[in-house]
């Protein structure tokens, strides 16, 4: 039997810390480590992967630091009010396949806006998740991304993860091509008139990606430690 998840709340923070912990705790533990979800906010930061489709090669925009990470896609924005969880998981103790635990990703995210009232999907040429909405062009036509997902394979273990548009700030995102992709509109879950409490969001993206592993060992609650 798979020892319990252990979560940590690690509330606002700077993204760099974060991104060097996970590398930390995914590069340095064994199988035999507990696997660990964290939940956070970020200060104001763009992201920017290992697959950029457009060359952006910027180290700050209006201000805020571009941070080049190791995780596959492109740019993208992370503020206050996106909640962010990062899922640091031995998968093959697991016995998931890592399309497998895309989909458990993306359908955490699906299952949580559903609990909201808001009707998700995924887009079948674009990762993330999407909501039916105004303002997108081309392929995003009457569409808009509410969620990212990126991730990382080292020694086995997963980081990098989702971000949920909440309650933020998009303007920065009209700074940039979100993901790489010119037509797509980003939108939170305020913007679609939902009241959000970030803490009670928060709660259920966690306990909705730990229903979804469940199957593949024990999970523990959501902490505050």
């Amino acid at each position: 039997m798979l020892p319990a998840i252990f979560v940590r709340n690690l509330g606002l923070q700077a993204y760099r810390p974060v991104y060097e912990a996970m590398q930390r705790f995914a590069h340095e533990n064994n199988d035999a480590a507990q696997d660990e979800v964290w939940l956070v906010e970020h200060l104001p930061v763009y992201t920017i992967g290992r697959s950029p489709l457009l060359g952006e090669s910027r180290t700050s925009i209006d201000g805020i630091d571009v941070v080049a990470v190791d995780r596959g896609g492109d740019i993208t924005y992370h503020g206050p009010g996106q909640i962010v969880l990062y899922p640091l998981l031995h998968l093959k103790q697991r016995g998931i396949f890592i399309k497998t635990y895309v989909h458990i990703l993306e359908h955490a995210v699906i299952k949580t806006l559903k609990n909201f009232g808001i009707d998700a999907f995924v887009h079948p040429k674009a990762p993330g998740v999407y909501v039916h909405c105004q303002g997108g062009t081309g392929e995003f036509a009457g569409q808009a991304k509410i969620a990212s997902i990126g991730v990382h394979l080292a020694k086995g273990c997963t980081y990098h993860g989702l971000s949920l548009n909440a309650d933020m700030n998009l303007a920065p995102f009209s700074a940039i091509t979100p993901c790489g992709y010119k037509a797509l509109r980003v939108i939170d879950m305020r913007t679609l008139g939902v009241e959000v409490n970030n803490r009670l969001v928060a709660e259920k993206l966690l306990n909705n990606f730990l229903f979804l592993l469940e199957h593949h060992g024990s999970c523990s609650p959501f902490s505050n430690n």
